[in-house]
């Protein structure tokens, strides 16, 4: 059920509104202390929703579980298993619901039970009889016996045992189908019991009886029918288990609150354990217990004194006998069944009492499956939670969140940003289930490459986007996703595991009270803090350098800086650990997908192919005439220079170039490949294109150049030339697969390639690029916008200081050396330091365009 917190409430409503008013108060909480410490918005936010969460998380866990365990119990016993219980902790409204449901289990398995043992006993009670009357004919038939008296009397002995169970049968029967109803009548006592003395005679069986009535008027106001078929089992009984010469003593007495009726018996009796069994359908004891019988005329009997308001159970014998007594106490009115509800056998004093309702206790989740939860309905089969808790994930998860408190509040990108993402990288990589997987290893090398940036480059641009690229790349490779969908969903994914593993985590932390060593390991954590603080504060007071390095280590605790710094532990543990989860269990992002249906027939593909490949054609032609014609033409033509007719036609050179590609990938899956000239048209066809959208490629990174060389260099034209370049990259690949038609590497390449292509745009430091281009422009032009270049990063402070010293002023105006602890080292502002000393004051010029 729901949390111990919430378990005492009484009522769901007000369980759910303690649950909203926790949840909200603790999210205005959470955010107006952001809000006074000065956190940022876009930080904030994400904490507070995720702290809001886990509050829910922790007061609702389980809330709605026994509703989940009652369908995954009724679909069992759907099937035939009664065994499930549900787990019933909490006081409200679906607590006494599961445990009535609990109770209903054991009545519906009792039931179960009771139908298998009737159907084995109805066999085993039939067989008996049946096989006897088989033998006795067989024996007639063969001539092995005479039809004489006694054999005719065998086989008419066998019948009558058919016919008697056949009939306790279908009393049986109709006492289920509520189609005996009770007419009462006076009866008398003395008269009934000499009529069923009469008739127990007739069974031959060499024994006496003895009737006492008192008083000898006795009457009873019964069932005259039923209560007969009571009496006369109670003495077939008495009568079957007693040794010839024996005596059964029918005594009948009026009572204060009705009247009572005994039968005993001289027989072995029945032992203490077994007086409630015998009363059972077919609870006959053996005839070693002095069992025998069909095993139902006591059951019948149990049910007529129920249908009185009665009782029956075995007593003692008296002292100076041995055998059973059977006893029956009947009220003055009999009890009539409720005219709305069907009359059923009632549960009465003398019965087995029903066992206590077994509750389920909660089992470690790896080895019992979980019922499905909310989360489960909605992932369903896509992504299943069937993973065990795992506390160290979590501590793990924390220690980075703790790191990056420490290094990453208050600096810039630097040793201490990557230290963070190295450790996260780490903890995803060593806790993933594809962590051996070569693919996988080959994306954390790049990772951990892609996150060396922060190091050894300032421009935020690049950095961003090779962390971008690298986040991508590690879910690609947790997940081990295989084609381009599976990419974009696992980038899903990540923030999508906060939600789904939230019942992980509930199991991972329940493992804190399971851990044997919970007590040492505090103990030891204590100490070693203890030690830590004593020791360092000592030696901080003696020494001013060890004081400066611990300072450097240890961050300021001032209010508003510990809570910042609490904020960023909350929100990068929080996608740490979104992100082991996602590791340790990745969802099924590589689903079989129907194959593609090839067309019909060969022009249905091959025509809009040919189409788009003399498309291609002409454009081609058109560049020639561009390139043949020279400057004076394009002007002629087109009223455009040769620059403003680059700059125009370079974006939609790039849009044809990736459409060129679904084009390809859609007229791979439609092409039929039955025969050898359908694989011939499919290469030459797709080959053409690809060989003509290098072209495209060519062209559109030429028009690049040439603006660049007209209107200047900078950091969105470069990014677009390598996007250019890394499409060209993939129209070479798609021409590889080509020679085999096997495309399965494809994607992955493709990912692998553009994350590699970033790294590379990072190595060759694009500012640095940049500002370098633009000053060779300049000396070359005289054109260049300080402006622009004063927006560039300290990676390109290097090259703009090479520039005369006026020139350079101008290209550093406002820039200072920055003052970086060690934490926050940046080879690219340790370069731009050197540079920086010395910047004069920028004339007006410096902010003319030129």
């Amino acid at each position: 059920m729901s949390g111990p917190l919430l378990d005492q409430v009484t009522s769901v409503k007000v369980k759910l509104g303690v649950l909203v008013a926790v949840s909200v108060t603790v999210a205005a909480v959470v955010a107006a202390v952001g809000a006074s410490s000065d956190v940022p918005f876009w930080l904030s936010i994400p904490v507070t929703v995720a702290l809001a969460l886990g509050v829910t998380q922790l007061l609702a866990v389980g809330m709605t579980s026994p509703l989940r365990e009652m369908t995954a119990a009724a679909r069992d016993m759907a099937r035939g298993d009664y065994s499930g219980r549900v787990t019933a902790t909490s006081n409200d409204e679906v607590g006494e619901l599961a445990r009535a449901f609990n109770r209903m289990a054991e009545d519906l398995a009792a039931v179960d039970r009771q139908r298998r043992e009737l159907v084995a006993n109805v066999s085993h009670e039939l067989r008996t009889p049946l096989a006897a009357l088989c033998a006795v004919l067989e024996n007639l038939v063969d001539g092995v016996a005479e039809p004489d008296p006694v054999a005719l009397r065998t086989a008419l002995d066998q019948a009558e045992r058919l016919s008697a169970l056949a009939s306790d049968l279908l009393d049986l029967a109709r006492v289920d189908a509520g189609e005996a109803p009770l007419a009462t009548a006076t009866v008398p006592v003395r008269e009934l019991l000499d009529r069923g003395v009469a008739e127990a005679r007739v069974t031959g069986r060499e024994v006496t009886y003895d009737v006492q009535v008192t008083p000898d008027a006795l009457t009873a106001e019964a069932d005259p029918a039923r209560l007969h078929q009571l009496v006369a089992n109670l003495l077939d009984n008495a009568s079957r288990h007693s040794p010839p010469g024996g005596r059964v003593t029918v005594v009948a007495a009026s009572t204060p609150t009705g009247w009572r009726l005994e039968v005993a018996d001289d027989g072995p009796g029945v032992p203490a354990a077994d007086r409630d069994r015998v009363f059972e359908r077919f609870g006959t004891l053996s005839d070693a217990e002095g069992g025998g019988g069909t095993g139902l005329g006591l059951a019948i009997a149990r049910w007529v004194s129920d249908l009185h308001g009665g009782s029956i159970h075995f007593v003692d014998p008296e002292p100076s006998r041995n055998g059973a007594r059977v006893r029956v106490d009947l009220p003055r009115d009999p009890r009539r069944p409720s005219p709305t509800t069907p009359p059923q056998e009632p549960v009465v004093t003398h019965a087995v009492p029903a066992p206590p309702v077994r509750e389920l206790t909660p089992a470690p989740a790896a080895s019992v499956a979980p019922h499905p939860s909310a989360l489960d309905l909605m992932f369903g089969r896509f992504w299943p939670d069937a993973v065990p808790g795992n506390l160290r994930v979590v501590l793990a998860s924390l220690a980075v969140g703790l790191l990056a408190a420490v290094a990453l509040p208050y600096r810039d990108s630097g040793v201490g940003s990557a230290a963070v993402l190295l450790a996260a990288g780490g903890v995803v990589l060593g806790f993933s289930v594809h962590r051996r997987s070569p693919f996988t290893l080959a994306c954390a090398a790049l990772c951990a490459l892609l996150a060396l940036t922060v190091v050894v480059r300032d421009a935020d641009w690049i950095v961003l986007l090779c962390l971008f690229a690298g986040g991508a790349v590690c879910m690609a490779g947790v997940v081990h996703g295989r084609t381009v969908p599976a990419f974009v969903i696992a980038g899903i994914a990540w923030p999508l595991s906060g939600l789904r593993g939230l019942p992980w985590l509930g199991r991972s932390l329940r493992r804190v009270g399971a851990l044997n060593a919970s007590a040492a390991a505090l103990r030891t954590v204590v100490w070693s803090l203890l030690a830590l603080l004593v020791f360092g504060l000592l030696f901080a007071s003696a020494d001013a350098v060890f004081a400066e390095w611990a300072g450097a280590v240890v961050p300021d605790l001032e209010l508003e800086s510990f809570v910042l710094r609490s904020f960023v532990t909350v929100a990068v543990g929080g996608m740490v650990l979104a992100a082991a989860y996602l590791a340790l269990n990745p969802p099924d992002v590589d689903t079989e997908t129907t194959p593609a249906r090839p067309v019909a027939h060969r022009y249905e593909w091959l025509a809009p192919v040919l189409l788009v490949d003399a498309v291609f054609v002409v454009f081609l032609v058109a560049q020639a005439t561009v390139i043949f014609g020279g400057h004076d033409y394009l002007e002629r033509t087109t009223g455009l220079t040769y620059a403003d007719y680059v700059h125009q036609g370079f974006g939609q050179l790039t849009v044809a170039t990736g459409l060129t590609l679904l084009v390809v990938w859609a007229a791979a899956r439609k092409a039929p490949r039955a025969t050898a000239a359908d694989l011939a048209w499919l290469r030459g066809a797709l080959g053409l294109l690809c060989a003509l959208t290098l072209v495209v490629v060519v062209s559109a990174l030429h028009r690049m150049h040439v603006y660049q060389e007209a209107y200047g260099f900078t950091r969105l034209r470069l990014l677009v030339d390598v996007f250019e370049g890394w499409l060209g990259l993939l129209v070479l690949a798609v021409m590889a697969t080509g020679v085999t038609l096997r495309a399965a590497w494809l994607p992955r390449a493709a990912l692998l390639s553009g994350a590699g292509l970033l790294l590379a745009l990072a190595a060759i430091n694009p500012d640095a690029w940049i500002a370098q281009h633009n000053v060779d422009r300049y000396a070359e032009t005289g054109k260049v916008d300080w402006n622009y270049l004063r927006g560039l990063s300290d990676d390109a402070v290097p090259v703009l200081a090479g520039l005369p010293a006026d020139d350079a002023t101008c290209a550093l105006a406002g820039r200072r050396p920055a003052d970086d602890d060690w934490l926050a080292w940046n080879l690219g502002r340790h370069r731009a330091a050197d540079h920086l000393g010395e910047v004069g004051q920028p004339d007006a010029r410096c902010f003319q365009d030129s």
